[in-house]
């Protein structure tokens, strides 16, 4: 093992709690904002803690966080949301990265550069169609509407990842497969899809935070306050102008990434190992 000089040690070491600094400052005030009952509006000082500590605004928070709308209700939109456009773009991303990665046809590299463009377009640039399209269909202020929207924004990456995924999987592992008698969805369900399912979950985790964590777009398709999502409440409250305590504002937020949080908590091994070494 080559041996490190010290100074050069010294340097990385102070590298990595600058960035880890850089990652923790704002979580901090996040929660002294949470829990501090001092606040009647925007914080004017900087304090490290809380100046009068109290979980009096997250109870608040979750009773009814977002004018008449209670919290459950704000947080099963927020679900329904983020997990129906999970399930979208892995479900039907997979299939057509598949077919990208395992077929060749007509308009194959058209529709790949096509998706890859969608990809770098900005959210912004499909509300109009996506507005015309589900008011045709009588769904635009459905939460339906929102997932299909969310959807929409992610699927375009699941197709790219999951498409390289499908393409590192062994072919004659497909091949042998069908020699025994098995036919295209059976080898693709029980041989292929098992191998890449570390970048499948890698792209089902991208697609659910731009469920959870988009706001700006939803507010096109949303009219009722029964559908408003967590992430657009904190939007809504922070643009109200109301006077509105802060700390209940840091309170949501902290309510607010607990779900991702446990995610990832839950989930981080189970795809670092398969990423690593494979599927068991």
């Amino acid at each position: 093992m080559r041996k490190i000089p010290l100074l050069q040690q010294i340097a990385r070491q102070f590298a990595l709690a600058l960035i880890g600094l850089y990652v923790i400052i704002p979580i901090w005030s996040i929660l002294r904002l949470a829990f501090d009952a001092s606040l009647m509006g925007r914080p004017t000082e900087f304090h490290l803690f809380p100046k009068q500590f109290s979980i009096l605004p997250l109870l608040k928070i979750l009773d009814r966080p977002y004018q008449s709308v209670n919290f459950l209700t704000l947080f099963t939109n927020s679900m329904t949301v983020s997990i129906g456009a999970a399930l979208a773009a892995t479900i039907l991303g997979a299939s057509l990265a598949y077919a990208f990665a395992r077929f060749r046809f007509h308009g194959r590299s058209a529709g790949l550069f096509t998706i890859l463009l969608t990809a770098v377009l900005p959210p912004v640039a499909f509300s109009t169609p996506l507005y015309i399209l589900l008011s045709a269909l009588g769904i635009r202020t459905q939460l339906i509407a929102l997932v299909i929207v969310y959807a929409a924004f992610a699927m375009p990456f699941c197709i790219w990842n999951m498409r390289a995924a499908f393409q590192s999987v062994p072919r004659e592992l497909e091949e042998a497969a069908m020699l025994d008698g098995a036919g295209h969805f059976f080898t693709f369900t029980n041989i292929t899809l098992p191998i890449a399912l570390p970048s499948i979950a890698v792209a089902a985790l991208i697609a659910f935070l731009v469920g959870y964590s988009e706001f700006t777009i939803g507010w096109l398709f949303v009219e009722r306050a029964d559908t408003v999502t967590l992430a657009m409440s904190i939007y809504a409250i922070l643009m109200s102008g109301s006077a509105q305590p802060w700390s209940q504002i840091g309170s949501l937020m902290i309510v607010m990434s607990v779900p991702v949080v446990v995610v990832f908590i839950l989930f981080q091994r189970t795809i670092f190992e398969r990423m690593i070494f494979g599927a068991s």
